[in-house]
């Protein structure tokens, strides 16, 4: 089945199947390392560049601020959620998320 994500109104949405999903008002958990130095990263993210699904996840392109140290960087493939039998399973922003490397398998 195949799946429809874009990002929708200047970036601030992620859209699946024509449906607005993930907001780039969330603040996301993300490992150490993934984004800066601070453990775990708090980040809160500024919009979206791209989406795209590897395998079963749908992955983001985004630009976020950590609220700890204040890095400002962008972020590749940010894994936002799960394609399950045909249906989008959003992963919570409090989860710790690492970034999906491009070429790995994420079935």
């Amino acid at each position: 089945m195949t799946i429809a994500v874009r990002t929708l109104d200047d970036g601030a949405w992620i859209s699946v199947n024509d449906s607005r999903q993930v907001s780039v008002s969330d603040v996301w958990t993300l490992s150490h390392g993934s984004f800066c130095e601070c453990e775990p990263a708090y980040v809160l993210l500024e919009g979206f560049f791209g989406v795209d699904v590897s395998g079963s996840v749908v992955v983001a392109d985004t630009v976020g601020r950590c609220l700890e140290c204040g890095t400002q960087d962008s972020i590749e493939r940010l894994p936002v959620g799960r394609v399950v039998d045909g249906e989008f399973k959003p992963y919570s922003p409090e989860g710790v998320q690492s970034i999906v490397e491009p070429g790995a398998e994420t079935d």
